[in-house]
C-alpha cells in the first residue's frame, strides 16, 4: 500500500480530466532493466508489455508544490472528507489492445463512486477512478484502468492488514505452478520511483517512513511486486494478458523476501505475493 497526504480538491460528479503523453522507449527501456530484460530488445513500434502503462501520465510536480510526505500531485481530484491519508487499494485493468511504444496518447479520468465506510481503524472512505487510455487520434480506449484508493483518518498507527485474506488460498499454495522470490532493496525501490516520478518519502527516506508514518521499514511502492508478477505470467504463460486485477491486502517492507507465485483457478490465474510467514501481501487475478 502506498500512503500520502490526499489532495483537498473537492471532486464534481461531472468532472471528466484529460490529459496527454507519449510513451517514451527510454522510460520503457528503464522499466525493462529494472525487470532484468534486455532493454536493446525494445524498440519504437513495437507494443509496450501490458500494465507497463505505470509509466505513463505521471503529471510533473514543481519541487516547491510537492507535499510535506513528498508526494507528487497524481492527477487526479479527491473528496476533502477530512481524511488526509490516501492509500493506493489496488486496480482493474480491462484490456482492448496495445500501446506502441512512442505513440501518443491520451487519457481520460473520472470520479466513478465514493463510498463512506468504519472500520477498526475508525472512519474512512473508498474512492473509485477510472482512467481510459486510447492512441492519439483514435476514439476507442486500449485499455481501461479503475484505481481504488482509500482515504484515511490522520491519527492512528498504519494498519497491518488492509484487506481480509483470500479464502482457501493456503489450501491451494502447493499447487502453485510457478514460483519465484525477489528481495526489493533500496536500489529497487529507488529506481522504480525514479522511472514512475514517484517522490514519496516512504519509499527512499528511512527516517520519516519509521519516525513518521511509524512503519518499520521502507515500503515497497504499491504496484512494483505486480510488475514482477506479470512478467511471471507473460514467461509461463507465454503471452500477454487480457485483464489484470490487483489487490494490496498488507504492507511490503523493503529488505524483506516476496515470494511470487501463479495458481490456475478455472479459466483465471490467480498471482500472489507472500512473506516469509506465508502471508499473501498482494493478490492478484489475471486471465
Amino acid at each position: 500500500m502506498t500512503e500520502m497526504t490526499a489532495p483537498m480538491r473537492e471532486v464534481k460528479s461531472d468532472e471528466r480530466l484529460e490529459a496527454d503523453d507519449v510513451c517514451s522507449l527510454s522510460l520503457a527501456r528503464r522499466l525493462a532493466a529494472l525487470l532484468d530484460r534486455d532493454p536493446m530488445a525494445l524498440r519504437s513500434g513495437m507494443a509496450l508489455p501490458r500494465g507497463w502503462h505505470v509509466l505513463l501520465f505521471n503529471p510533473p510536480t514543481r519541487q516547491s508544490q510537492l507535499r510535506s510526505d513528498g508526494a507528487a500531485e497524481l492527477g487526479i481530484p479527491l473528496p476533502d472528507l477530512g481524511l488526509p491519508r490516501l492509500m493506493m487499494g489496488g486496480r482493474h485493468i480491462e484490456f482492448t489492445g496495445d500501446i506502441p511504444i512512442g505513440a501518443a496518447l491520451r487519457r481520460f479520468s473520472r470520479c466513478e463512486s465514493v463510498d463512506h465506510k468504519v472500520g477498526r481503524s475508525g472512519s474512512f472512505a473508498i474512492v473509485k477512478i477510472v482512467h481510459e487510455i486510447m492512441i492519439e487520434g483514435d476514439g476507442s480506449p486500449v485499455l481501461t484502468e479503475t484505481s481504488s484508493y482509500a482515504l484515511r483518518e490522520a491519527e492512528g498507527p498504519p494498519d497491518q492488514r488492509l484487506e481480509p485474506p483470500a479464502h482457501g488460498l493456503g489450501a491451494t499454495m502447493r499447487d502453485a505452478i510457478v514460483t519465484r522470490t525477489i528481495v526489493p532493496d533500496e536500489a529497487l525501490l529507488f529506481r522504480y520511483s525514479a522511472i514512475t516520478d514517484n517522490p514519496h518519502r516512504i519509499h527512499y527516506d528511512q527516517g520519516y517512513a519509521t519516525n513518521i508514518e511509524g512503519y518499520p521499514s521502507l515500503l515497497v511502492n504499491g504496484s512494483l511486486p505486480a510488475m514482477f508478477l506479470l512478467e511471471l505470467f507473460r514467461d509461463q504463460l507465454g503471452r500477454e494478458p487480457e485483464r489484470f486485477e490487483s489487490r494490496n491486502m498488507a504492507p511490503m517492507y523493503c529488505g524483506q523476501p516476496l515470494l511470487l507465485s501463479i495458481f490456475v483457478e478455472g479459466s483465471d490465474h490467480l498471482l500472489t505475493a507472500s512473506n516469509s510467514s506465508g502471508q499473501t501481501l498482494m493478490e492478484a487475478r489475471a486471465s
